[in-house]
């Protein structure tokens, strides 16, 4: 049995191919995935391991951030000195390092990242675990000098003697680039830029005295853990955080490890999706080969083998295929992984693929997921194939699935089917968000698996009324391609199921994020009053000197302030909630159309009060006159009385949990010196929109990192953020539609091989290759355009009840892509007619003679 098995292996090998390619992408994503994210993790490891210093001492967050929106959080410079008396320091250092800085050359251009990474300035102080060294040029040693890293001098053309101008929380000010860095170690990709102690402290932290850190370096013989005791108790940790080398470097992991997350996950998608689609290639592969080996299998049996050998042969097969499909995955993961290391240094993100970090996990993971896919798809096949007897083996009775009845499909499909569209209906009327994303997600999987089981049930009406014109269209070839689909309904549900998934996925996605940008474009629509708003680019607070030239640009009526701050309230429930909160200018009823359930916007702004959520208030039993403790950062605390109660569509809209917000002179009085994170400018009497849309620009010129939007500007902004989850679901379908195609161009090839005596019998009776070619394009284009209507049905239902979920967050709107869906469809006769060149090409050229003797 066993030289039998692998004898019929190296005979269909052809034939297996394909099945394999399914495997190895998903084997490929998988180990892609896993390496890559290891090779980033074990550089970072190595980098701030390297560089961070033996102690460093923080200030300590609280209430989420105890500052002010914009501000930088600070040590005074005056604890340096207690912790150089600590017993064990030999070195201290006060460290200045600000995140979020906006550096411009001298033609307002910026010259920092474009991938997302920071631009950073420090202080510049070199020891033997900077991360730099200056390799041309000299360290900054006043007021106006500055050094650069190499790679963005070289990436932005910056020279030394150069001016820059440096856009910090404080203000801006000019410095001259004195010096080249370069990176000794791997380049995160941010901007760097150095200054002189004295500089940096008042430049960018706004007044001497302070550091954003103190680095600590250990006596010979101390240990860090020691050294961290030592300082905390000389020092207290009330107020600062006191962390070791590796303490540092692991929450500077931890914080890589967000963005690192992202790439996994979406890799493992792209596998995920692979490995669901290749399932029923495999499935459809094997269902296929045994039908075509009845013969082979009956002659096995009428020798002695009985079902176990019968099933253990498949079996072996599929474990073969696995083994090869998965041997070749990995490799090609080896090769993706290189692949996104380059793609990375593109970035900035200088990572060395001869550092490529290949985990025993990672092979493991990779034969774990290739074989065992392979293996249970192939189960079923091999049962099958087990329960035939000898004779009718022998008499050439098929048993792939011709002409068995499908009532045990029917009644598990339906059953499926009930409970999957009863927690679709249950998502509809659910009135909680939570509950009702629960069983949408029960519900999608449910009505997926019901549409799988019952696709064959659904082949002969559905492709009926798809071929229905192809007889009038092409004659007798039209009605035999009609019918070759519909011989056998397993095989073509199987064959769409492939492709099914794909668009079902891309029908529900498309539909939702429709619904959201309609959504979205109508609250603009209804919210927004004012002409232009000025934001930051990453949406984050900006310099106060922005909000004084936005006041004093000419053409300006109107210019009304946002700010946020984090809070803690105390509501009347009990609860704690921390959260962000608002603060608004006077002005704000001229800038933005507010529904109020009770109250208003002046009593809402007025000293002392606030506004909230009128859903959220009633959920924690709070009314108009309820008076909440609420804790601001840096411990200041005051009580507000609840004076208006909002009613927004989105209900969120006016800050984060609860929408909580209140007057700009309230958040000032508690929380000083912040920034503006948001401006809502109305033109003046007189001046045109256009008009002062092109003096804000110019205002703003020396500013690449703020915007001016109108309402238009600020849709398409929406639109673009919702389209990079949608171009996530369009990449997911494209690999879907790989598969699926070799899944067509698989069922096609071996169903002409099956079909080979047929073939011959209609050449011989006339039948032209052309129109032999033509019959088996019809099929494949009937199968593929029944795999897209069933895949577009199920995710039309999945979109409308997506929509419905977000209905409970204000998305009311509900809108459909019909563009799209057609486009899809259209596209999927596309795939089609493309799958079945190879197999209509090589049934044209069958020898008609040997053909009819074929057996």
């Amino acid at each position: 049995m066993l030289k039998a098995t692998l004898r019929s292996f190296l005979a269909h090998k052809g034939r297996l191919l394909l099945s394999a390619l399914a495997v190895l992408l998903s084997v490929a994503f998988v180990a892609g995935s896993l390496i890559f994210s290891d090779t980033v993790t074990r550089t970072f490891d190595r980098l701030f391991a390297s560089t961070s210093a033996d102690v460093t001492v923080l200030p300590r967050e609280d209430l989420d951030s105890q500052l002010p929106s914009g501000a930088v959080q600070t040590v005074d410079a005056s604890i340096e000195d207690r912790i150089a008396r600590v017993d064990g320091v030999a070195d201290t250092h006060l460290d200045v390092s600000v995140e979020g800085v906006t550096v411009v050359d001298s033609e307002n251009e910026s010259v920092g990242p474009t991938t997302g990474a920071p631009t950073i300035a420090n202080d510049w102080y070199v020891t033997e675990r900077s991360p730099v060294e200056l390799t041309s040029g000299h360290e900054p040693r006043g007021p106006g000098e500055a050094l650069i890293d190499a790679d963005t001098a070289d990436n932005k053309d910056v020279r030394i003697g150069d001016t820059l101008t440096v856009i910090a929380q404080p203000g801006s000010f000019k410095v001259e680039i004195v010096g080249i860095a370069t990176f000794t170690t791997t380049n995160p990709g941010a901007a760097l830029v150095f200054l002189d102690i004295p500089t940096a402290q008042t430049e960018l932290l706004g007044k001497r005295g302070v550091a954003t850190s103190v680095a600590v370096t250990a006596e010979e013989g101390v240990s860090d853990a020691v050294l961290k005791e030592r300082i905390s108790r000389a020092i207290g940790t009330e107020t600062y955080e006191v962390e070791t080398a590796d303490e540092q470097a692991e929450s500077a992991a931890a914080e890589l490890g967000g963005f690192l997350d992202v790439i996994k996950y979406v890799m493992l998608g792209f596998a995920g999706i692979a490995v669901l689609v290749g399932v029923f290639l495999i499935v459809n592969t094997f269902s296929m080969l045994i039908a075509q080996r009845t013969r082979e299998l009956g002659l096995l049996r009428a020798l002695g083998a009985d079902r176990k050998q019968v099933r253990r042969s498949v079996l072996l097969e599929a474990t073969l295929l696995g083994l090869v499909g998965s041997t070749l995955g990995l490799a090609t993961g080896i090769g993706l992984a290189f692949g996104l290391i380059e793609l990375m240094g593109l970035l900035g993100m200088n990572l060395k693929s001869t550092e490529m970090v290949i985990g025993w996990v990672t092979p493991v993971s990779a034969y774990a997921v290739g074989v065992g896919v392979t293996f249970v798809a192939a189960y079923l096949p091999a049962r099958r194939a087990a329960g035939v007897s000898p004779m009718a083996a022998l008499s050439d009775a098929e048993i792939a699935g011709v002409g068995r009845p499908l009532r045990v499909r029917a009644v598990v499909g339906t059953v499926v089917g009930a409970l999957g569209a009863a927690a679709l209906v249950g998502c509809v009327t659910a009135t909680e968000t939570g509950s009702a994303a629960s069983l949408l997600g029960l519900g999608v999987v449910l009505t997926l698996i019901a549409t799988v089981i019952a696709g064959p049930l659904l082949v002969r009406p559905v492709i009926r009324v798809l071929g229905g014109a192809f007889p009038a269209l092409f004659g007798s070839i039209g009605r035999m391609s009609q019918r070759n689909a519909l011989r056998n309904p397993r095989r073509t549900g199987a064959t769409a199921a492939a492709l099914m998934v794909g668009l079902a996925l891309v029908g529900g996605m498309s539909v939702a994020s429709a619904s959201m940008t309609e959504s979205f474009d109508q609250q603009i629509d209804k919210t927004l009053g004012a002409d232009f708003v000025v934001q930051n680019n990453n949406f984050q607070p900006f310099p106060q000197e922005i909000t004084e030239k936005v006041d004093d640009t000419d053409g300006v009526g109107i210019v009304v302030r946002q700010r946020f701050a984090p809070i803690a309230a105390t509501l009347p429930d009990g609860e704690r909630v921390e959260t962000a909160a608002g603060g608004y200018g006077d002005q704000l009823d001229e800038v933005a159309n507010i529904t109020y359930a009770q109250g208003d916007t002046a009593a809402a702004l007025a000293p002392g009060n606030m506004a909230m959520d009128v859903d959220y208030a009633e959920d924690h039993d709070v009314r108009i006159g309820s008076v909440i403790p609420i804790e601001f950062p840096a411990g200041r605390q005051t009580e507000l009385r609840v004076a208006a109660l909002t009613d927004q569509e989105g209900g969120e809209g006016f800050g984060a949990q609860g929408a909580m917000y209140f007057g700009l002179k309230t958040l000032e009085q508690y929380v000083p010196g912040g920034q503006d994170s948001t401006l809502y400018v109305n033109a003046a009497s007189g001046t045109s929109a256009d008009t002062l849309r092109s003096r804000l620009e110019q205002t703003l010129d020396p500013y690449p990192q703020v915007q001016v939007r109108d309402q238009a500007d600020y849709k398409q902004l929406v639109r673009d953020q919702i389209a990079v989850l949608l171009y996530l679901v369009y990449a997911l379908l494209g690999l879907a539609i790989v598969i699926a195609v070799l899944g067509v161009v698989n069922t096609l090839a071996l169903s002409v091989v099956e079909r080979t005596r047929e073939i011959g019998l209609l050449r011989a009776i006339g039948l032209a290759r052309r129109q032999l070619r033509r019959m088996i394009r019809l099929e494949s284009v009937v199968i593929a355009v029944f795999g897209a209507v069933l895949g577009l049905a199920l995710g039309l239902v999945w979109g409308v009840c997506v929509q419905q979920v977000l209905a409970l967050q204000g998305m009311t709107a509900l809108a459909i892509p019909w563009v799209t869906i057609v486009a899809v469809v259209v596209g999927s006769a596309i795939v089609g007619i493309v799958a079945a060149l190879l197999p209509a090409l090589r049934a044209s050229r069958m020898n008609v003679l040997a053909a009819i003797a074929h057996e």
